[in-house]
């Protein structure tokens, strides 16, 4: 199955204590279905010092559902659903069921 959801998209958060923040994801765990985005569902970790690193409380973002995810229209940033499109060209490419715009480039 095509992946919906990338790395590197814009996507908004639907439920949850991050509801309606946006963010792009950092990474993408398909065997968990869960993904990491930027600046949502931030924790506190509290951290060993190491050569590179200061000891103490750091907020990082932990890893998010993928049904908690949809990605942003291109055209307005609201939340779309994905759908598949097969150009004349042959490239299958995502695209925003909202407005119909492409997503991949």
């Amino acid at each position: 199955m095509a992946a919906k959801i990338k790395k590197g998209d814009k996507v908004v958060v639907l439920t949850g204590r991050d509801k309606g923040r946006s963010g792009e994801v950092l990474q993408v765990m398909p065997k968990e279905e869960r993904a990491l985005v930027r600046g949502v569902n931030l924790v506190k970790r509290h951290q060993r010092q190491t050569a590179k690193q200061e000891a103490g409380i750091v907020s990082k973002e932990a890893a998010i559902h993928l049904s908690n995810l949809a990605l942003a229209d291109p055209k307005d940033g609201a939340p779309t659903r994905v759908g598949f499109k097969i150009l004349e060209d042959g490239r299958k490419v995502r695209v925003a069921k909202r407005s119909g715009d492409v997503i991949d480039g």
